[in-house]
């Protein structure tokens, strides 16, 4: 005969168990290391940004200055006024004032006694690319070297004059752009 078994099946928790903790530093250190890791990223995007800008600033003002330095370094005694007023247009405000009282109490009155004849050009040596180069450069602001060729016809002299002359222009982002802030001649 079979003997009943009066145990019983052992009976489901009817409770619900709560999951098993993890440690809390585990937690922790993750959201360390995803605070850690996203400031990292923002702060790898701003450097990328900024030598991204400042590369196309290099490209910019090398181009700006290319353009600008035989505007401000020509003139022609039979329109000075002209040729002041147009190489004006590639001066920052401060540096205009400059310019302006320049080339109204020395340049332009030789010029006109002299019947003084200015032609600057970018000089490009025998492979044909203007010798002009971007020394340092920032998203808004630059200084450019360029090797000038100056051709000087005046009474003063029996025939064409050429100079060769290297010039240092600092250049700032502008929102007319680039414009030309300071020259020194070498």
């Amino acid at each position: 005969m079979p003997t009943s078994r009066s145990a019983t099946a052992p009976q489901k928790d009817t409770q619900p168990q709560a999951p098993p903790r993890r440690p809390r530093g585990l937690a922790l250190v993750l959201a360390l290391l995803i605070l850690a890791g996203s400031a990292a990223t923002a702060v790898l995007g701003l450097q990328y940004r900024d030598a991204d800008r400042s590369r196309r600033a290099r490209v910019d003002a090398l181009a700006a200055a290319r353009t600008a330095a035989p505007v401000i370094l020509s003139y022609d005694y039979r329109h000075l006024a002209r040729d002041f007023a147009v190489a004006e247009r590639h001066l920052t405000g401060p540096f205009q004032g400059q310019y302006r009282k320049t080339t109204q109490t020395v340049v332009g009155p030789t010029a006109a006694k002299y019947h003084g004849i200015v032609k600057a050009t970018v000089a490009q040596p025998t492979g044909g690319i203007p010798a002009a180069s971007v020394v340092s450069a920032t998203p808004d602001s630059a200084v450019v070297l360029l090797f000038m060729n100056q051709v000087t016809t005046s009474t003063k002299i029996s025939g064409p004059r050429l100079d060769l002359n290297r010039v240092r222009m600092k250049l700032t982002r502008t929102p007319g752009g680039w414009k030309v802030n300071a020259i020194d001649a070498l």
